[in-house]
């Protein structure tokens, strides 16, 4: 191992490239889509029984709670860099300063993010153009959900410090017990105790209480090396700097992306109830579909990042080149699975009766689902970049991807004989025309010479 941190552990800088990855990435996407569980119980339960305009709020609420975690999964992420690369080159005494430099500063924005939520949560309910039949659900959800973002710092805190050394399964296992948890919750506070959105909000915050604490409780026994000592409690500008840079510019790509669907989900409003509930059963049939590639993306960062860090370049150029085959086959299996079953698919979230949602969500399925490629080379795009010390790229891509499907959504749906569905095709269209910038910066800068990328 490369620093000594013992046993549970995957060291990427050796080994086969291809067993690492898979087993090192597994773990993760079983996590992300035990994670996405959380919001589609919600939504399933939600949407079976306390019908449209419950579904309506509890999936507009998902949006604005997506952007707000995002800050803190972006800052959790960039963390997680940095410790991969000092893991990569074995210098253990920086990882441990580095830690603690992140937990002071990504806590501190923690708690801004938990004022800011709570003062402003009726303005930024309006500047989403929530309908009035749907605003005192959506308010009285929200306000519960805004408890648990304590919670989900501290879980996505330990999991990217547990994954940077190369232990995906532990968060997976306290993820698994809290996604559990969260559903027999749902069940017992909506349908025993009649709580509506108010017992589903309840169940989710339970669930990541459980996850975050239990984590860090497990973490620190487990792992004497996690465990700050008072020589660590310094903040060298040096360490502050490199965790603010690649926390910060991290934290912007996962912002920017989650605040374009943001701005969409305002657009999406202003078309009505039954598109609201619509794209909210079906986004989470599309975020559930392309998740494995977003983690595999996520662990390709690690992969990247510690051997970076170790200076294997020939070796990161060979799991490049396994990346993307596993990505892009992958990707073109789901692609067709969710076209040919968009309709059972929404079937699960939506009654039978419920034609009109039905409809609107399969065509959203069936545009969007074609295109999966496009967004699985996009999340390699964003690994690489960022395990390369080049964040600042991650963040151009995104802006790229999410300002051409802003702009366009807003466009095309203006147009009468388009309408709704151009919201969808924006889509891949944003996807693939970062894709092309992404790939044209690697062949002008790394491409047969990737071996002379500076450390420094």
């Amino acid at each position: 191992m490369a620093i000594g941190i013992k046993k549970e552990v995957r060291d990427l800088t050796a080994g086969n490239i291809s067993l690492g990855l898979l087993w090192f990435a597994v773990p993760m996407i079983l996590g992300n889509l035990l994670q996405q569980l959380y919001n589609i119980a919600d939504t399933l339960i939600v949407g079976q029984f306390l019908g449209a305009n419950a579904l309506a709020a509890v999936g507009s609420a998902y949006a604005l709670m997506i952007f707000l975690t995002s800050v803190l999964l972006g800052l959790c992420m960039g963390s997680g860099v940095v410790f991969s690369l000092q893991y990569g080159s074995g210098n253990k005494e920086a990882m441990k300063r580095s830690a603690f430099v992140a937990l002071v500063l990504i806590g501190a924005v923690t708690l801004l993010l938990n004022i800011i939520a709570f003062v402003w949560i009726d303005p930024i309910m309006r500047l989403l153009q929530v309908p009035e039949d749907v605003y005192p659900l959506m308010r009285e959800y929200l306000w519960i959900i805004f408890l648990g973002i304590g919670f989900t710092f501290i879980y996505n805190y330990y999991a990217c410090l547990l994954r940077a050394i190369g232990n995906s399964v532990v968060p997976l296992w306290f993820l698994a017990v809290a996604v559990v948890l969260n559903i027999v919750l749902d069940l017992l506070f909506i349908l025993l105790f009649g709580w509506g959105v108010r017992g589903a909000a309840w169940a989710t915050v339970v669930a990541q209480a459980v996850s975050g604490v239990g984590l860090c409780l497990y973490a620190i026994k487990k792992f004497p090396e996690f465990r700050i000592r008072r020589q660590d409690m310094r903040m060298k500008w040096a360490t502050v700097k490199e965790i603010a840079v690649y926390s910060s510019l991290t934290c912007v790509q996962q912002s920017v992306m989650n605040f374009g669907i943001l701005m969409v989900q305002g657009l999406i409003n202003s078309f009505g109830i039954a598109v609201m509930a619509a794209f909210a059963a079906a986004v989470k049939i599309d975020s559930f579909a392309y998740m494995p590639v977003q983690d595999f993306g996520n662990a390709f960062s690690t992969f990247i990042a510690q051997n970076f860090g170790a200076g294997k370049t020939k070796r990161i150029r060979e799991g490049i080149r396994v990346a993307v085959i596993s990505t892009m086959l992958f990707c073109l299996f789901i692609s067709l699975l969710v076209f040919i079953f968009a309709r059972p698919l929404m079937l699960i979230f939506v009654p039978a009766t419920e034609s009109e949602i039905i409809a609107i969500g399969v065509q959203y399925l069936r545009v969007e689902g074609a295109f999966y490629c496009g967004i699985g080379c996009l999340f390699l795009l964003y690994g690489f970049y960022r395990g390369i010390r080049k964040p600042g790229m991650s963040v151009v891509l995104t802006v790229i991807s999410l300002g051409t499907r802003v702009v366009l959504a807003y466009v095309l749906s203006a147009i009468p004989a388009i309408g709704v569905v151009g919201i969808w095709w924006a889509v891949p269209v944003g996807w693939f025309l970062a894709d092309i910038v992404g790939m044209w910066y690697y062949r002008k800068c790394f491409h047969l010479k990737f071996r002379d990328v500076s450390l420094e």
